[in-house]
């Protein structure tokens, strides 16, 4: 299990809270994201600005995208890993605005006799708090786009 899913995985029961991100208090999406990367690494590398649950959807802006994208690896949606930060677009025509952390990808393994529970990931959901949800064929069709944290900082 890698570093990233085990740091997770401790975020597990943590309440959701819009624009929070401390450790079993609360936290969003984005929430867990920082808390993972302070976890990993220390200090964050930027602080977000305030946002409201709508962000980015009036100008149509990806900012959520163009953040992941400054501070984390982008990979090919195809290359799947426990680990990696996944991006997603909650409807068709809208923002980028949903984070998670991809914790198993299913697959059989090389020389393994049997197949691996399926693909999951955690995330910080409204009404739910951060959970280890499966990642089912309709959450992987919003997954727009794949990130790994720094392996040079991991």
């Amino acid at each position: 299990m890698s570093r990233v899913v085990r740091a997770a995985r401790g975020w597990v029961g943590t309440p959701y809270v819009h624009q929070a991100a401390c450790k079993g208090a609360g936290c969003d999406c984005l929430g867990l994201i920082r808390g993972l990367w302070r976890e990993l690494y220390g200090a964050e590398p930027e602080a977000p600005p305030a946002y409201t649950m709508d962000w980015s959807e009036p100008q149509g802006a990806e900012a959520l995208w163009r953040a992941a994208a400054r501070h984390l690896m982008a990979k090919p949606l195809s290359e799947a890993a426990s680990g990696d930060v996944i991006l997603f677009r909650m409807r068709d025509g809208s923002v980028a605005k949903h984070l998670g952390v991809q914790s198993a990808v299913g697959e059989t393994e090389p020389g393994a006799a049997a197949v691996k529970p399926g693909p999951a990931f955690i995330h910080a959901y409204a009404g739910h708090g951060v959970v280890e949800s499966p990642l089912s064929p309709p959450w992987q069709r919003r997954i727009v786009a794949r990130f790994q944290f720094p392996k040079e900082l991991i």
